[in-house]
């Protein structure tokens, strides 16, 4: 920010995403494609980019080249201005280790820091799918004097084991506690049935967060995690702020998808925060103009429909040939429809073809995967618990190029 305060980004992208499997086989969360041309990790950078915070690490670890593609050839920063967003692989620092924990992460990265020697630190996470306005927190961590503030969420106190939940002192601000995953945490004062959730994005003045991490590192028993250790040591010190999304405002945003947040960290989750950007009035929209998500548009000619192809209440990429049938449907890059086939509340990643007379519902379908002639998927649910991954409520996933009987 010129003229304001230093802010440097680090985006932890470095989790294998094992309930997101198949689709996490061969690459990392964060890369996964999703909105048809965007990667998950494209959300977290847009955020912070459209905020003013130009200085950004991407911490990478499980299987990453994917990612680190996609970061090196998409995100490229205005160097004349000192600009950068770059990924910045495992590099053992500290000995001939993984990162033990997202926080042990950061404390094996901070010569990043050192180089920057930034006033405050936004270490947001890369795979959640939303709009945020990073500004409007940072001024309230500064006007707090705190030495972390945590993005905050209501939720039902139903899925608490899923957070790390805050509860917030009488001042409606400070954290009282914070517990990682409870299984039945108390509700919020006056609303019993909710609880506020960490989004997994904490600004830190930079002296709070170095103290904290290295205190973090002498500490055998902790599991060096950002909401594992490093929130709840903040928390007793009384430092910690909470900061309620709800607040949180971005232009062009509407009354229908102000405080959309979306943990897409499991098939039927990523499944769902497809099918919320598809109707006329969508609960997320990817189009609004004055908060863009980015991405690398690719090279690929405008999407085709031919001998009576057809899609409605779906998003349909460049570069796809429609012959068949598609509804309520996300189609990535390169998608082929052949004529007969029929797709119905599916996501299909870049590339994939669905063979003539075909049938696709409620399906999941990783790039390159070939459907033939005649072939169903979604159809005959005993079959496809045999043959594919099904989720818990029935979504249907093939990973990258598996093959179809």
């Amino acid at each position: 920010m010129r003229g304001g305060p230093s802010v440097l980004g680090i985006v932890l992208a470095g989790g294998e995403g094992k309930r997101l499997m198949p689709l996490t086989a061969d690459r990392a969360k964060p890369a996964v494609t999703f909105g048809g041309t965007y990667r998950l990790v494209d959300f977290v950078l847009s955020n912070l980019v459209n905020g003013d915070i130009l200085r950004i690490c991407v911490l990478t670890q499980y299987k990453s080249h994917s990612l680190d593609r996609h970061v090196t050839t998409t995100w490229r920063m205005s160097s004349l201005l000192g600009n950068y967003v770059t990924p910045v692989p495992a590099q053992q620092r500290l000995g001939p280790r993984w990162y033990l924990g997202s926080a042990d992460a950061i404390l094996q990265s901070l010569n990043l820091v050192h180089d920057e020697q930034p006033d405050y630190i936004a270490v947001f996470g890369a795979d959640h799918v939303y709009r945020m306005d990073p500004r409007q927190m940072l001024q309230q961590h500064i006007d707090s004097g705190a030495g972390v503030t945590v993005a905050g969420i209501r939720v039902p106190r139903t899925e608490s084991s899923s957070f790390g939940i805050i509860t917030p002192a009488r001042d409606g601000s400070r954290v009282e506690r914070f517990l990682e995953k409870p299984a039945d945490p108390p509700g919020l004062p006056g609303d019993e049935r909710h609880v506020f959730a960490s989004m997994g994005n904490y600004i830190f003045t930079t002296k709070a967060l170095i103290e904290a991490l290295h205190q973090d590192a002498e500490d055998d028993t902790s599991v060096h995690d950002m909401g594992g250790s490093l929130l709840p040591m903040l928390t007793d010190r009384g430092v910690a702020q909470l900061y309620d999304f709800n607040d949180n405002h971005v232009p062009g945003e509407s009354p229908r998808d102000h405080g959309y947040w979306r943990d897409v960290g499991t098939l039927d989750s990523y499944y769902d925060a497809h099918m919320d950007l598809i109707s006329d009035h969508p609960v997320f929209n990817l189009y609004n103009r004055r908060w863009p998500i980015y991405t690398h548009p690719g090279q690929r000619p405008p999407a085709k429909f031919v001998a009576g192809g057809i899609a409605g209440e779906s998003i349909v990429s460049p570069g796809c040939v429609i012959s068949g049938q598609v509804t309520g449907s996300v189609l990535s890059p390169g998608v082929v429809v052949e004529a007969g086939a029929v797709v119905q509340g599916s996501v299909l990643h870049d590339n994939v073809r669905v063979g003539r007379g075909a049938v696709v519902r409620g399906a999941v379908l990783d790039k390159n995967v070939d459907v033939p002639p005649g072939a169903t998927i979604g159809v005959n649910p005993e079959r496809d618990h045999e043959l594919y991954t099904v989720s818990k409520n029935g979504v249907i996933a093939l990973g990258k190029g598996q093959r179809v009987d």
